[in-house]
């Protein structure tokens, strides 16, 4: 099929008649577009503020039919001791990410379908700054002192590019990075170094990398341990998952001689959090009615004992949507998840 010219966007449906018909985004609106192979005429099909999606002809030849509507949702603090619940954001948002001392959290807001912003606020919501905007963001970890976070930048066509900011947005600096899609960041210790999760072409497979913070080029660690979640304490081990196939777990990466060993065989999940005591982490594990959460003890790259459940949220929430829905606080005190929604319409453009 021809190469429909300036359009970076995925093809929807074509008629015999050698007319294609799909969604295209320009100036904010999204609207149902048609372009001829034939005569290599782009027209708008349907006008308004959208978003106008799946285009269909009616079999008849009545006319167009398309799907008009758009995702929302909230963010959503849940503190599981006074059992309240508080809106972070009241928008279509995602991806928290929550500080290490617990008291801010960043995450991705969608206020149109070619721009994403970057936010950061206090944990109830409150003080709320932004960060970046961008066609496509993506949010990393924050560093071990809650000082600065780390973020990635995506656009079609041009490599992911990777930063770190201070809490507030200033001291933006971008990373060395020109490798495959970046998935997250991890800072070390002593924040002198970033670890970052990458989907990589070559290997096709989750490869995790690392490079100096104030620049440098990137040294490949594993392809076989799947993708970092948390940096152990001391900083001699990643804690990695590895989510499909016959090897799912929680796993742990040596960073003294890239051993990749087991610590959870056969949980699925979508995060990793040390506990307050550094004796131990815990994760999340989906359901259909309750979330419940889980505590390996660890010490020195061993597990100790087995897995217990220490905590089971009274309501469930997909762990993934555009990225990680949920995120919680060391202490588990505070979980931030978000509540996906939006209304969806089907009409008929009648031929003229």
């Amino acid at each position: 099929m021809d190469e429909v010219p300036g359009i970076a966007t995925s093809v929807v449906w074509a008629d015999p008649g050698n007319t294609i018909l799909f969604s295209r985004t320009l100036n904010g609106l999204t609207n149902i577009w048609k372009y001829g192979l034939a005569d290599k005429k782009l027209e708008q099909v349907t006008l308004g503020t959208g978003p106008d999606t799946w285009p269909m002809p009616d079999p008849g030849g009545k006319g167009l039919y398309f799907v008009n509507g758009k995702s929302s949702g909230f963010l959503t603090a849940y503190n599981t001791r006074t059992k309240q619940f508080a809106d972070v954001a009241a928008e279509n948002a995602t991806q928290p990410a929550i500080s290490p001392d617990g008291k801010k959290v960043m995450y991705i807001t969608v206020p149109a379908r070619d721009r994403n912003e970057l936010w950061v606020a206090d944990i109830d919501g409150g003080n709320k700054t932004k960060i970046a905007t961008g066609e496509s963001l993506a949010t990393g970890f924050w560093s071990p002192d809650s000082s600065r976070l780390s973020f990635i930048a995506e656009k079609p066509g041009s490599p992911d590019k990777p930063y770190i900011a201070r809490a507030d947005g200033s001291g933006l600096q971008p990373l060395v990075w020109s490798g495959g899609t970046v998935q997250a960041l991890q800072f070390s210790p002593d924040q002198k170094t970033v670890y970052l999760n990458s989907l990589e072409k070559s290997v096709n497979a989750a490869t995790l990398s690392k490079e100096s913070a104030e620049g440098s080029p990137p040294e490949k660690l594993s392809d076989t341990c799947g993708f970092a979640f948390a940096v152990a304490p001391g900083g001699k081990y990643l804690l990695t998952l590895l989510g499909g196939g016959a090897k799912v777990g929680i796993y742990q990466l040596s960073l003294a001689d890239l051993k990749c060993t087991a610590l959870v065989a056969g949980v699925v999940t979508f995060g990793v959090v040390y506990s307050k005591d550094d004796k131990s982490f815990t994760y999340a594990v989906p359901s259909q009615h309750d979330v419940p959460i889980y505590r390996q003890g660890w010490q020195d790259g061993k597990p100790i004992g087995k897995p217990q459940v220490v905590l089971t949220l009274p309501f469930a929430f997909p762990l993934v949507s555009g990225g990680n829905a949920y995120d919680y606080t060391r202490d588990l005190s505070t979980v931030v998840y978000a509540r996906a929604g939006g209304h969806a319409d089907l009409y008929l453009q009648s031929q003229k």
